[in-house]
């Protein structure tokens, strides 16, 4: 049995599917079901004797606690977190109830079951962090990619929350020897993806006939990694990490933005090409780059 936060977003409704269709064990799925969720991916049809959902939120402790103390698991994966940029610089105050608020209630609750378990399997409990390369903030073009020990410099309140959880994490790790792992992770793309994000949001623009954004002059570049690669390394983790470190998991590919919808655009002028003839190229607009 493990427990999932957030399971009914993007990468963790990928996870829990993958998870479940391997029989690797039971789920219990504790998600808040706010506008990005997926909870039918997450939650209908798959193996229903195995996965346990819950509305609930992470920042409440008592919810938390009474989940972990009647389902038992040996591993709790931590993937519940606002996670928009653009929605953090208009709302930061959401980003800091689920990303802080949230993730340090989760690891009370957590801490305290875990100290109450049997030695064995105090011993192999694991709390796996899913973080993101945004804590790193910028590169120049010329520098070499992040690592485990590049210093934070979180550019937005996103970033600036998922920074402040790595910290608590950490500091749980250090102070009480409790058992965490932290995943960063670049750009994750795939199925079941909210269409705010560059990928699915230029696909659904093209093909409903709007602007297809691209911020500044384009130029700005992310390193991508499909979400199923990234569902194996946390996996992967989860068994073969050392307690107290970080993982960098990338898709060791980088590409301009523009590149990125210049090449969705050709492959949608293939697959489903407009009536006019035009290719979606003619609808992408360059709009201002947004602040940090």
């Amino acid at each position: 049995m493990i427990f999932v936060t957030g399971g009914s977003g993007f990468i963790g409704s990928n996870f829990i599917r993958e998870w479940l269709n391997s029989n690797r064990g039971a789920i219990v799925n504790l998600d808040k079901l706010t506008y990005a969720s997926r909870f039918a991916a997450a939650s209908n049809g798959i193996h229903p004797d195995k996965l346990y959902f819950f509305c609930g939120d992470i920042a409440d402790r008592q919810t938390v606690s009474g989940l972990l103390n009647s389902h038992y698991p040996l591993a709790v994966i931590h993937f519940a977190a606002e996670t928009h940029v653009d929605r953090s610089i208009s709302t930061p105050n959401e980003f800091i109830h689920t990303n802080v608020l949230g993730t340090f209630e989760l690891l009370e609750a957590v801490k305290t079951y875990w100290e109450t378990l049997p030695i064995a399997k105090k011993e192999a409990f694991r709390f796996l962090h899913v973080s993101t390369d945004e804590v790193f903030g910028s590169l120049d073009a010329s520098a070499p990619p992040s690592t485990e020990l590049s210093r934070y410099a979180p550019n937005n309140p996103y970033a600036a929350t998922k920074a402040a959880s790595d910290h608590l994490v950490r500091a749980y790790f250090q102070t009480y020897g409790f058992p965490t792992l932290t995943i960063h992770s670049s750009n994750a793309f795939g199925p079941l993806q909210f269409p705010e994000k560059l990928i699915p949001l230029a696909i659904t623009n093209a093909v409903s006939g709007k602007p297809i954004p691209i911020y500044g002059d384009g130029t700005n570049t992310r390193q991508w990694i499909f979400v199923e690669d990234l569902c194996a390394a946390i996996r992967a983790v989860l068994k073969e990490g050392r307690i107290g470190q970080t993982y960098n998991v990338g898709g060791a590919n980088e590409i301009e933005n523009t590149k990125v919808v210049e090449t969705i655009c050709a492959l949608l002028d293939q697959a489903k090409p407009r009536l006019d003839g035009l290719s979606y190229h003619q609808q992408i607009v360059y709009v201002r780059d947004r602040l940090g």
